[in-house]
């Protein structure tokens, strides 16, 4: 009874006291000291530096050595990015505006809370080359970016329009095969979301392969058995399904369509305010015929002359009356219309 109750102490100690470790190497005289952790729950946001991503950071002493660890991250495959880049901490909201970083380093790899992970200096102390992990799949990026890089070279050979189309084909298969073959379904998403950008000339081939091509349910499907939490899967079905209804929306009507409804809604608006503007008139008009019918012949004659601006010299002249019978007069038109002065008369009357 004894020995059991040991073992389940020993159990529950291991699991507590289990955490991860990320650490490796930096040139000191290259990158400022500072390394961030990122977790990328975005597969659109993999590459680049994204503030919103970081969750922990550290420096690296003097020989450019750093660590990360602790116990809070997620106890599944997850992706993670460690980078460093050349500015310092005042000029990174500027220099890393939307996610870019023209002088960074990063590292996209897979990992659990309990994973150990090395990053070592590789030939010529070049860093995040090199991955060393208690995790097989920690390196399956490493590994896209190396077959990547072969297809790069491909299309340098021959720089022509035939030898690009032959390699899109030929690259668009290679790189689905070999996600596959990774057995990983979250390192699957990092070539998806290459060959699905739009703005990749594999786009096209995306487009044409998602019509009949099975292998985009098997990756759904591989997500949702082996991560059917994770914020990963839910993305990659929304995009799927997204992409599929734009594939089936009719194609050959559809712009004359919108222009036709387009057209239609500018021409009801046209005439609704034409209404509008009719109506208002007539409102105006109505509200200045009551405020007229407050007011004797004498004071609307007066009444017009004060909308012409003319002093009450001028209006006496005109009226062949007296200057205090038009001050009378105006002063009658003031309490009449339940205002204090010329200007206020004018507004009620201007459009």
């Amino acid at each position: 009874m004894r020995f059991r109750i040991i073992l389940v102490l020993l159990a529950f100690s291991a699991v507590c006291q289990a955490q991860y470790s990320f650490s490796g190497y930096i040139d000191p005289d290259e990158w400022q000291n500072t390394v961030y952790l990122s977790v990328v729950e975005d597969y659109r946001k993999m590459s680049g530096v994204y503030s919103e991503q970081i969750i922990a950071k550290t420096s690296a002493d003097e020989t450019g050595f750093f660590e990360f660890k602790g116990n809070m991250l997620d106890t599944e495959n997850r992706i993670y990015r460690i980078h460093v880049d050349k500015c310092s901490e005042v000029q990174q909201d500027l220099n890393h505006f939307n996610g870019h970083c023209s002088d960074s380093e990063e590292l996209l790899f897979i990992a659990t809370n309990t994973d150990t992970l090395k990053l070592p200096f590789s030939f010529g102390n070049q860093v995040f080359c090199t991955i060393e992990s208690n995790n097989p799949k920690a390196n399956a990026f490493v590994k896209i970016d190396s077959l990547k890089n072969d297809m790069r070279f491909a299309y340098g050979e021959f720089r022509s329009e035939a030898n690009r189309k032959l390699n899109n084909k030929k690259w668009f298969k290679t790189l689905q095969y070999f996600g596959e073959a990774l057995k990983e379904p979250i390192a699957e998403l990092y070539i998806y979301s290459y060959l699905s950008d739009r703005s990749s000339d594999l786009h096209n081939y995306y487009v044409e392969d998602l019509k009949n091509n099975i292998y985009y349910d098997n990756l759904k499907v591989r997500l949702e058995t082996k991560y059917p939490n994770a914020p990963y899967t839910q993305q990659y079905t929304n995009e799927l399904e997204s992409d599929r209804y734009m594939l089936s929306a009719p194609l050959g009507n559809t712009t004359f369509n919108w222009r036709f409804y387009l057209y239609a809604i500018l021409a009801f608006s046209g005439i609704l305010n034409v209404i509008l503007l009719y109506k208002f008139w007539k409102h105006k008009q109505s509200k200045t015929e009551d405020l007229k019918a407050k007011l004797s012949k004498q004071e609307q004659v007066v009444l017009e002359h004060l909308l012409l601006n003319k002093t009450n010299k001028d209006i006496a002249e005109s009226l062949f009356l007296s200057v205090s019978t038009v001050k009378s007069h105006t002063n009658n038109i003031y309490k009449k219309l339940n205002v204090q002065s010329r200007d206020n008369v004018k507004s009620l009357f201007t459009k």
